[in-house]
């Protein structure tokens, strides 16, 4: 009798405790927070986009778009994703890369479609970059690499538009950290066995990069910003054990090859 008293008295301890602590919570603050960062990360979006599409040439190629989108919305309607959110834009430059900006911006250059050996290796690639905005790992480095008050200023015109340069520089050339990186990896992983498209070439992608036996190996960009590429590959290939085997290519063979031919011209 004794030990019921003192676990009913503990429970309500623990009760009125942890709603006292829920009670200090301004939540209204916590919930302006967010609506600050989501504002903030809009803005960027916009801002470091338009870095992008002044320093670089995007690709305008029909065929290219088309196919490029078919593989983003399959990934998307398969994993229940809002499609509308990943904007893709595809830029014309040797360097094998593909990254991830706010607001769901993803770049993707076109030596990474040219070096890709198949559909399924590009298909990785855009898979742990979309999981990266999904999970909010780009505003995630920002805030603590930069700091959410210096973004702001970024989007209130007081940041200077060579430091939005900068920024974004390096969101296109820096890593996330070890544990963004496996999260985004194993996400990848999800999202193409959920498509059915077969997540071994992923790992076959990042052991080709990782060893330089690619024809390109001075752009190496995306394998040079992702350390640890065979020990991700080889827990991309240990977590695709015993996943769906009924595979199946989002493009077809004459799609495929015709993007990789309009990238020669």
């Amino acid at each position: 009798m004794k030990k019921i008293i003192i676990q009913g008295a503990i429970t309500i301890l623990l009760f009125f405790g942890s709603w006292f602590a829920l009670s200090q919570i301004d939540w209204v603050k916590v919930f302006k927070v967010q609506k600050v960062t989501d504002k903030t990360e809009q803005k960027l979006g916009e801002f470091f986009w338009k870095v992008f599409k002044k320093t670089e040439e995007e690709n305008k190629n029909i065929h290219v778009v088309n196919s490029i989108d078919s593989i983003v919305t399959h990934i998307c309607k398969s994993n229940k994703i809002d499609r509308e959110k990943i904007k893709v834009h595809v830029l014309n430059k040797d360097e094998i890369n593909a990254f991830a900006l706010p607001n769901g911006h993803l770049i993707i250059y076109s030596g990474l479609i040219h070096n890709s050996d198949n559909q399924e290796e590009l298909t990785g690639v855009i898979c742990h970059e979309i999981a990266h905005i999904e999970l909010n790992h780009v505003m995630k480095k920002l805030i603590k690499e930069i700091g959410l008050s210096a973004l702001i200023s970024m989007t209130t015109g007081n940041g200077g538009a060579e430091i939005i340069k900068e920024t974004a520089k390096m969101i296109s050339s820096s890593a996330f950290d070890r544990n963004l990186e496996k999260e985004a990896d194993i996400k990848a992983v999800d999202y193409l066995t959920t498509a059915k498209v077969n997540p071994e070439p992923f790992a076959n992608f990042l052991y080709k990069l990782s060893d330089k036996e690619h024809e390109a190996v001075k752009y190496l960009t995306w394998i040079s910003t992702h350390p640890d590429s065979k020990e991700r590959a080889e827990y991309i290939v240990e977590y695709s054990k015993d996943k769906l085997t009924d595979y199946k290519p989002i493009l077809t063979i004459e799609t495929w090859e015709k993007l990789k031919e309009e990238l020669k011209d």
